[in-house]
Parts: structure tokens; C-alpha cells; sequence
């Protein structure tokens, strides 16, 4: 009976589990981000938490065009890199940590968008050969520091792969060593990232960015 017992309520915890799991998140508060009315962004340069020294450069080159797109104008990268070099700052660690109000003396932007990469490159197992890169964003007013959005995206390579394994365990292993070296010879990673940063700038979608003034859809969402 006991045993019985145990396992009804574990099988309750499962249920309740996967129903909180399928939950989608809470709706993000916009009231400060429509209040602040952002037209220009500076986009600083992306921590970079992965082993992958290029992961850094190859996401900041990705960003400007969805939040372009989506209606911000947005500060051109080379000249806030020279910026950032003059005033002795090269580490995106130390850019991170420069007050909201000095950004905003040096650039005279509305708002900055301070990126964190989580993920990025190729991972190699046993059967298969899967390129990841997830990255998390936050953008901030500089007028008042204020945090007025923040998100998170990832993209892998095996979102489009076929799983197909009909050439048996040998054909997957050759598969898999032949993925990697593929991986390693070009920047697969650049490529996925390019999918990671869409999701996570583009606006128009649930608990993304909103559509700025430059956008025909601005004030719809």
C-alpha cells in the first residue's frame, strides 16, 4: 500500500511539473520601457562566458541589423569601438561596469543594450556533432539607469538536422566526425549565432523588444 501510495504522488509531482513546464512565461511589464520612448541604442560589447575567443566579436557584429530593423537607430559599432580605445576601455568586463549617466555623456544614446553569450561553438559527443549559441540581453535606460527589457535566445544547428539514422551506428559515428571537422574548418557558430540574435532583437514577438520610432509599426505592440 505504501508503495502504492508513493508512487500516486509522484505521479502527481510529474503532472504538476509538466504543466507548469508547458506554462508559457509571464507577460514582461512595459511600463518603463514605453515611458522612456528609446529612439537610439548603443550596443556594448558582449560578455563572452564560452572558451570560443571569437564568440565575442562574432555576436557584436550581428546585433545592430534586428534592432535596425526593428525600428532603433543604432550606434555604429567601429566608432564605439574606437570610442571605448581612446578612453582606455578594450575588455566588454570593464565596458559593463561604466555608470548608465557616463555612457550617456560620452555617446548620447537613449538606451544600451548590455548582452551576456552563454553558449557558442560546436559540441562534440559520441553520436552527433551540434553547434549551439545562447545569449541573454538586457537593454538600459542611460538617462536613469533604469532596466527597461530584458531576454534571453538560443539556436543550435540540429534544429534542421535529419535524425535519420539508417546508416546504422558506424554511418552516425562517421556522420558525427565528419559534422565536426566541418565545424572546425568554417565558423558554423557565426552562423547559428546569426539565428540566436534575430530571435533575441528582432521585436514584434511575446516578451520581446518593442517596435522603436523608426518602425511602421511603432506603438502597435
Amino acid at each position: 500500500m505504501r508503495h502504492f501510495i508513493r508512487l500516486i504522488s509522484a505521479l502527481v509531482v510529474a503532472v504538476l511539473l509538466s504543466a507548469c513546464a508547458s506554462q508559457p512565461p509571464a507577460k514582461l511589464d512595459y511600463t518603463a520601457y514605453k515611458a522612456s520612448k528609446p529612439r537610439s541604442i548603443l550596443v556594448l560589447p558582449p560578455l563572452n562566458n564560452t572558451p570560443d575567443v571569437n564568440a565575442g566579436y562574432s555576436v557584436l557584429s550581428l546585433l545592430t541589423y534586428p534592432l535596425a530593423e526593428s525600428g532603433y537607430y543604432v550606434l555604429p559599432v567601429a566608432l564605439v569601438d574606437s570610442t571605448f580605445k581612446q578612453n582606455g576601455l578594450t575588455v566588454a568586463g570593464d565596458i559593463h561596469q561604466v555608470t548608465p549617466a557616463k555612457l550617456r555623456d560620452i555617446f548620447g544614446a537613449d538606451a544600451a543594450l548590455y548582452v551576456t553569450i552563454s553558449k557558442y561553438g560546436a559540441t562534440y559527443t559520441v553520436l552527433d556533432s551540434v553547434t549551439v549559441v545562447a545569449a541573454s540581453a538586457r537593454l538600459v535606460d542611460l538617462r536613469t539607469g533604469a532596466e527597461l527589457w530584458s531576454g534571453s535566445a538560443s539556436a543550435s544547428s540540429a534544429e534542421n538536422q535529419n535524425n535519420n539514422n539508417g546508416g546504422g551506428l558506424v554511418g552516425t559515428l562517421i556522420s558525427a566526425a565528419i559534422k565536426q571537422i566541418a565545424h572546425n574548418l568554417s565558423d558554423s557558430g557565426h552562423d547559428v549565432a546569426a539565428i540566436t540574435s534575430n530571435r533575441l532583437l528582432y521585436a514584434g514577438h511575446y516578451n520581446g523588444l518593442l517596435f522603436g520610432p523608426y518602425s511602421p509599426h511603432y506603438g502597435t505592440d
